[in-house]
């Protein structure tokens, strides 16, 4: 098996890399970490500049206007992007990475032409809104009600944990749109909907973090009107769109972020010979632990791609895996990130110890790790499931 890059990557690649030196000192500076609005007007930019030149929605298909690149002309992009130091998806991931590909795979030609080439230009952000306060990790037990009223649903209940929702123009929604009963299992009762934020009822409050950041919000919602035509799917089919969108989530979302974390080691290496606690044989049999680690993970990544690449598009149960992997091994990059710089990481005006605080997280967000287990033994493994 020839594993080159072939003469159309190389020229792609080399094509790139000029751009980011030439397009990446006009930009200007970025916004401070909190300030939302200013960084969807940065991220917004971002994605334009993307746009114009060709390079948005590298890993979209062309008929949802995406550009049809190669699975490997899409990682061949992260590398380049993350090496350069260019931005990332910033205040939109939720729309690139979740929102837009799942809009992609299940929307109608509709929904696609309305909704996808403004996620691509830059001029609508999207937030998610799936969790709610009584379900999280359960969340097939959501209560947010959407009762039909002629071609519209009108929608009850609350979110949590919404991605970017004081910022965000629309909101992947999951409701309830058929109540729970002994005849009906509760997942088959939800609906994914795509929702307008400036819609008359909804109540956006930010939500402070650990590291003081607000990127999360409880979401109000009271007899908000949605048109039945921003279903996407089936009414009552939501759980297997859901499906569609945690596989994005989990499978392809983080990719880039590998690539972020395999510099961030190599930062890491550096600032431990500069201190002296190279010296040190435990922490530089971790460091290189890691450095193997990180490895694996970026080889899964690129099956991960390759195999959506080959199943429409959808990433498979892979992504379960992934996720699962990295995200231990990023809490533990962080926790040797701590050992490494000492004192100096307790301090929030560090930006290590704020991607520490974040990496938290990581266990936790788009399914915890105990649920990515269960979903590796039952699917991959064929275990039984727990009673």
């Amino acid at each position: 098996m020839d594993l080159t890059h072939t003469e159309e990557e190389q020229e792609f690649r080399a094509r790139l890399r000029t751009w980011l030196a030439e397009v990446l000192p006009q930009l200007p500076p970025r916004p401070s970490p909190d300030d939302w609005p200013g960084r969807r007007t940065y991220d917004a930019g971002w994605q334009r500049r993307l746009y114009d030149a060709g390079y948005a929605g590298l890993h979209w298909p062309v008929d949802a206007g995406g550009r049809g690149a190669t699975p490997t002309q899409h990682l061949i992009f992260l590398e380049e992007t993350e090496r350069a130091g260019a931005p990332y998806v910033g205040a939109n991931f939720v729309g690139l990475l979740h929102a837009g590909p799942t809009v992609a795979a299940e929307g109608t030609a509709e929904q696609r032409a309305r909704w996808l080439p403004p996620v691509l230009r830059g001029d609508e952000m999207w937030c998610q809104g799936f969790s709610e306060p009584d379900a999280g990790s359960d969340l097939a037990s959501l209560r947010t009600r959407a009762v039909r009223d002629g071609d519209e649903y009108v929608i009850t209940g609350s979110k949590i944990w919404t991605s970017h929702a004081e910022v965000a123009d629309w909101c992947e929604l999951l409701v309830r749109t058929r109540p729970v009963s002994e005849d009906v299992p509760k997942h088959r009762g939800i609906s994914w909907l795509a929702m307008p934020m400036d819609a008359p009822g909804v109540t956006v409050r930010p939500l402070r973090t650990l590291a003081g950041s607000t990127e999360f919000a409880e979401m109000f919602l009271d007899e908000v009107r949605v048109p039945v035509a921003n279903r996407v799917g089936a009414e009552n089919d939501g759980w297997r769109v859901t499906m569609v969108t945690l596989s994005f989530e989990r499978g392809t979302a983080f990719v880039g972020e590998v690539v972020a974390c395999r510099r961030t080691l190599g930062e890491l290496a550096r600032t431990a010979k500069a201190n002296g606690r190279w010296d040190d044989p435990v922490l530089r049999r971790r460091l290189g632990r890691l450095y193997g680690e990180f490895g694996a993970l970026w080889r899964l990544t690129q099956w991960n791609v390759s195999e959506s690449e080959r199943s429409g598009g959808v990433p498979g149960i892979g992504g379960s895996v992934f996720k699962l992997a990295y995200s231990h091994a990023r809490q533990e990059l962080y926790d040797t990130a701590a050992e490494v710089l000492g004192a100096e990481s307790l301090s929030l005006e560090e930006e290590w110890t704020l991607d520490r605080l974040s990496s938290l997280s990581y266990t936790i967000a788009a399914g915890t790790s105990q649920i990515q287990q269960n979903i590796v033994a039952e699917r991959i493994l064929g275990l039984p499931k727990g009673r």
